[in-house]
This record gives structure tokens, sequence and C-alpha cells, in this order.
């Protein structure tokens, strides 16, 4: 059996970070920012219920605990979303 290199992330998605703005989220690869303002389930949410995310079929995301789900593709190209939760 091979082992991935030590220190090397495993996981297809994390959260790395949660600020007074918004989360940081590593996905594949890549870093998306989530500001509160255009993803306002995440703010008054607890830490640890926001570190709970799974992804699926590697399209969408899913937060089980805080019952949201977030296309990968809405991340990764958001000027085809327009629509904006008030």
């Amino acid at each position: 059996m091979k082992l991935k290199t030590r220190g090397g992330n495993t996981s297809k998605v994390e959260v790395t970070n949660v600020s007074n703005h918004g989360i940081w989220l590593w996905l594949a690869g890549e870093e998306h920012f989530l500001p509160y303002k255009n993803y306002p389930w995440f703010k008054g949410a607890r830490i640890s219920d926001v570190s709970q995310v799974r992804i699926l079929h590697d399209t969408h995301l899913h937060w089980p605990k805080l019952d949201v789900d977030l296309e990968v593709s809405a991340l990764r190209d958001p000027a085809r979303y327009p629509l904006v939760y008030r």
C-alpha cells in the first residue's frame, strides 16, 4: 500500500478558516471565500457545524448539521448564479 506524501491534504473539501466576514473553503485544490453577506446560513452557526462539510458526487457540498447545500459550480462561477439569499 502506498501512502500519500506526509503533510499532504487527503480531503476533497475542508473549511480552512472562519472569520468575522465569512468562511474559507478548500475544495479540490482551490480556495473559495464565502462571505456572510452572500451565505448568511453560516454567520450564526457553530464552528463545529460549519466544519462538517461533505462533497457529494463531486458536484455539490452539504452541511448536514446546518441543512445547507451548495453547488460546486456556483462557487467556481458565481456570475452564472446571480440569485442571492435575502
